[in-house]
């Protein structure tokens, strides 16, 4: 059985090590396919609720996460149950705080902080990570 994405998923990034992570905009509808076993949602207030297991931290648009501690667990917790799971991390409009939470995966995986931004740009979307205070954030990610 097949527990992980496929990885020509629309919105799939692929880490160094293999991992797959779904990254994507709550602001539009779920995509077809498989649900996730895990969800990671970044919004400045609670997310609604799905049929898989989540976790939410409140991290409001265009800035970074209100607990940072808890934000680095959350992360951590993500990248280790993509190794075997479908794992999405997704904000509104999946770019910005989406696109900050996968470089921050990326560092995780084994990314040089300094690079990690440029990564998730070239295999998840261009537009990632919107803002100087979100790209510090990737740079100084524990």
């Amino acid at each position: 059985m097949i527990t992980t994405w496929d990885p020509a998923t629309t919105g799939v990034l692929r880490l160094p090590s293999g991992r797959l992570v779904r990254g994507r905009g709550l602001r539009r509808p779920l995509p077809a396919g498989p649900a996730p076993a895990f969800g990671l949602y970044l919004l400045g207030h609670e997310p609604p609720p799905v049929a898989w297991e989540f976790r939410w931290l409140r991290w409001p648009d265009f800035r970074l996460p209100s607990d940072r501690a808890a934000a680095a667990d959350a992360l951590r917790e993500a990248w280790e149950r993509a190794e075997s799971e479908r794992v999405e991390v997704a904000c509104g409009g999946g770019i910005g705080r989406t696109g900050t939470a996968l470089a921050c995966l990326a560092v995780l995986d084994g990314v040089p902080r300094g690079e990690a931004v440029t990564y998730v740009r070239e295999h998840y979307a261009r537009r990632a990570v919107e803002t100087p205070w979100q790209r510090r954030y990737v740079t100084r990610f524990p």
